[in-house]
């Protein structure tokens, strides 16, 4: 009975043995996957800090491009309102804006140089780039 205990015992050893073993070789697989896994969530932690840079970059242009856009839109309506003013202020502009709305529903050379008070070769012009 004392040799079959010792020979339990060393069978026991030896498969704990077995069994520690096998763990070492497990735990030194799973630290090499967290090792890869650490690795890309640092990468992916790096590449979204650089997305989102860009993205702050392209707001900032965005918003510096729409601050243009309306400043521009000022501008041109200013220029049209002074361009309306200094039409409506020039007699002779409106003589001009009437031949071409008067071209344009097709009045002829005579039309426009007894109704606009224009001289032929002002009215041949006006026709000849205003008519369609």
């Amino acid at each position: 009975m004392g040799d079959e205990l010792l020979i339990a015992a060393l069978v026991s050893v030896v498969a704990c043995l077995g069994l520690v073993l096998y763990l070492q070789k497990q735990s030194r697989k799973l630290k090499t996957k967290v090792d890869a896994l650490t690795v890309l969530v640092k990468e992916s932690d790096r590449q979204r800090e650089a997305v989102k840079r860009e993205l702050q970059e392209l707001r900032s242009g965005t918003i510096g491009v729409g601050r243009r856009v309306v400043e521009l839109e000022k501008k041109l309506a200013q220029q049209s309102d002074m361009i309306e003013e200094s039409s409506q202020q020039d007699p002779q502009a409106k003589l001009y804006s009437r031949a071409v709305k008067m071209v344009a529903l097709g009045a002829g050379i005579e039309e426009l140089i007894q109704e606009c008070e224009l001289p032929k070769a002002e009215a041949e012009l006006i026709l000849r780039l205003h008519r369609k």
